[in-house]
């Protein structure tokens, strides 16, 4: 992160985030390590170290997406668009059973979002797919 602390806060209000701890920077001018509760999932996150560990932004992009099941998925994607996440994909019933979006934070992050609503076979998810990829 290139803001380690600030993104900190983000998480808190966007995704309701609990601090686990934080350790600075031995001048305390940067998160050396911090540690987050997001529902039942830990993350870990600290400044940008160049040129072993670097943000999204300085990269120019992520190659992952960070995913998170919760209770109310409605609720969870609109509080994180109105606290500054931009959406990717906007949130709609798929395919696998789950209701699903994504988002992309300030800091370069891509999020998915979901809750699980209904349990399909192997074989009714790839009728599913066939029938969602004839759309597109």
């Amino acid at each position: 992160m290139q803001d380690a602390a600030k993104a900190i806060e983000f998480y808190k209000k966007a995704f309701g985030a609990a601090e686990g701890g934080r350790h600075m920077t031995p001048d305390g001018k940067a998160v050396m390590h911090a540690q987050l509760k997001i529902g039942n999932s830990v993350l870990m996150l600290g400044n940008e170290f160049p040129p072993m560990c670097l943000s999204p932004k300085s990269r120019g992009g992520t190659s992952v997406t960070l995913h998170l099941y919760v209770e109310n998925v409605d609720a969870a994607f609109d509080r994180a668009v109105k606290a500054g996440c931009t959406v990717k994909m906007p949130l709609s019933d798929q395919f696998w059973g789950d209701r699903y979006g994504q988002v992309e934070d300030p800091f370069g992050h891509q999020w998915s979002i979901a809750t699980h609503k209904q349990d399909f076979t192997d074989e009714q998810i790839g009728a599913n797919a066939k029938a969602a990829f004839a759309k597109m």
